[in-house]
């Protein structure tokens, strides 16, 4: 089975939120860093990766996304805090 993976993305620390799904995470997230992974990213200038989980399947992954889409906004920046305090970009840490 191929892997999956959900994401969060944001503009600055409690800033706006973008989460996302998707099989080949490297790949998406050069598309939102250069404007072209979703509207809603390029409008709102969404080019921080904060937020990871991994999945063993895409059923999973799009189960959970769509849960954490229906979270109230409190939960998501809760999530956030506890795998990464300080709101760093993860993309370097994702392209070592």
């Amino acid at each position: 089975m191929k892997r999956a993976y959900v994401y969060i993305m944001t503009n600055r620390p409690f800033g706006t939120l973008y989460i996302g799904m998707t099989a080949n995470l490297p790949a998406r997230i050069f598309q939102h860093k250069h404007g072209t992974g979703s509207d809603f990213c390029r409008k709102n200038g969404l080019d921080r990766l904060i937020y990871i989980e991994d999945y063993a399947t895409p059923y999973e992954a799009i189960t959970r996304e769509k849960a954490m889409k229906a979270w109230k906004r409190r939960w998501k920046t809760d999530l956030i805090i506890k795998a990464n305090p300080r709101w760093d970009d993860l993309w370097d840490v994702l392209n070592a």
